[in-house]
């Protein structure tokens, strides 16, 4: 008989915040995949689990993966936990769910708290419709093609940010979305948990350096209004956007190809009107 899976998740700063049934599902098991097995080991400690821990990275996921799945199938059960929260969100975790299905292994939910629902719930934004999208790339290319990708989005968009790069995250989405609302909820919680409802604007000016952001930050950002939308059904209006992005200090290259993608029209003679343009000026 093979074994099972269990997806555990595990509070996000504050330990009260752990389920009676992750407890039990931690003691149970046969061994713990952990994304950090120390983080996790003072977890365990807090509530007397005494369970071998397997590390289970990004880095390493293939090679453990399989021999996971092996012990799997032999018969153990196993959880996977992730440094806080809900497991295989955004996390490489997802990678063994999707092996155990593919191999037949059955895969179980422990649900626990999860930093981008919390978020949400308490950023006084739209919650019927929303999209996560956890992480912008470090990647200049990457990193405004995703923007551009869910600029034009009505839903309420969902970002995880770490201290360090969020004055840049800040200054990019105020580039891409225009001054919209943002809810800033840092340290969800932990004991100096807070919530900052205000504009993207407005944040670049509280945090207007890498410097003095502290925590790690969920931001929840206001979606695009309807007439926001993308409407460019010439070659003029999608010029029109190419240099609204250029006047908020996009570099031309970059804002040519972007809106090229959101429009379909050609990047090549959107980057020649721009030339011409500036040959004028």
């Amino acid at each position: 008989m093979m074994g099972k899976l269990y997806v555990v998740g595990t509070p996000i700063g504050n330990l009260g915040d752990m389920t009676f049934r992750a407890v039990e599902t931690l003691k149970n098991v046969d061994f713990i995949c952990a994304e950090d097995t120390r983080v996790t080991l003072k977890l365990l400690n807090h509530f007397e689990i005494k369970k071998q821990l397997i590390c289970y990275q990004e880095h390493n996921a293939a090679k453990a993966g399989e021999q996971i799945l092996a012990r799997l199938t032999g018969g153990e059960d196993a959880a996977i936990v992730t440094d806080a929260g809900m497991p295989c969100i955004s996390d490489p975790g997802e990678k063994l769910v999707k092996l155990c299905a593919e191999n037949g292994i059955k895969v179980e939910v422990v649900p626990g708290p999860s930093a981008v629902i919390s978020a949400l719930a308490i950023s006084g934004l739209n919650t019927s419709r929303f999209r996560f999208e956890g992480f912008l790339s470090v990647n200049k290319r990457q990193r405004y093609d995703h923007l551009a990708q869910v600029r034009d989005a009505e839903e309420t968009l969902i970002f995880y940010e770490a201290p360090h790069k969020l004055h840049k995250t800040l200054r990019d989405m105020l580039d891409y979305f225009g001054d919209r609302r943002i809810s800033l909820c840092r340290e969800l919680t932990k004991l100096h948990e807070e919530v900052i409802r205000t504009t993207l604007s407005q944040a670049l000016e509280l945090y207007p350096d890498n410097k003095t952001a502290k925590g790690e930050f969920v931001l929840v950002i206001e979606g695009a209004a309807p007439e926001e939308a993308d409407d460019a059904d010439t070659i003029e209006k999608a010029y029109e956007q190419v240099k609204a992005l250029v006047e908020k200090g996009v570099r031309g290259t970059d804002a040519c190809r972007e809106i090229a993608k959101s429009t379909g029209f050609s990047k090549g003679e959107l980057y020649a009107m721009l030339v011409e343009d500036n040959s004028r000026g």
